[in-house]
């Protein structure tokens, strides 16, 4: 195979895609609310790849997104990441972000200090919300310091972080509600 490929599979939550180099998986694509906008977000962000059958190294990492996107514990130990176009942060991130315990999630603050970098909880917020190796690497399990769990990379399609958590057991997380995203941009009220 020459540059990248790609591959569409079934899943407990939809049809949801996959591309591959030679190097090993490039990115996971979540499914959209058609199969169609699946394979429009594979090409606007990988044009060049082309639909084959999947090589040994993808066939594993697929049948661990299948395996936990059914509600079971997967092993992606043996499948190789194309971390060619990654920044060396973000490596540290999702290498820090595999640790994490199904069922449990971590702090962008927690994960910055555990890496050694207080200050840059918003460096591994940014590095969590571009990370390509959805469900391979679990940045459904890493949220907002309040436990909000909605938002998630634009790889994860329509799927929330609440429910791939809700899928591992996880205790339930809180959405934001209209008072907690106006409040912090309200303007005081006046003195009485």
């Amino acid at each position: 195979m020459v540059g990248r490929a790609y591959a569409i599979f079934d899943t407990a939550i939809g049809r949801c895609g996959i591309v591959w180099s030679n190097s090993g998986v490039v990115a996971v694509q979540l499914p959209e609310a058609r199969e169609i906008d699946t394979r429009r977000r594979i090409f606007q962000v990988h044009p060049e790849a082309r639909e084959q059958a999947p090589p040994l190294n993808t066939e594993l990492a697929i049948e661990g997104i299948v395996t936990l996107l059914q509600g079971s514990d997967p092993d992606f130990s043996d499948v190789s990441l194309d971390a060619g176009g990654v920044s060396a942060f973000n490596r540290r991130v999702y290498e820090y972000a595999c640790t994490i315990p199904r069922g449990e999630t971590r702090t962008y603050h927690e994960i910055a200090k555990a890496l050694g970098a207080s200050g840059a909880a918003h460096s591994v917020a940014q590095a969590i919300s571009r990370n390509p190796y959805m469900i391979i690497v679990p940045c459904h399990r890493v949220l907002e310091a309040g436990g909000y769990a909605d938002r998630i990379s634009p790889y994860g399609g329509v799927i929330s972080k609440r429910r791939l958590l809700s899928l591992e057991g996880a205790h339930p997380i809180a959405s934001k509600t209209l008072f907690d995203v106006l409040l912090p941009v309200a303007p005081p009220r006046a003195p009485s």
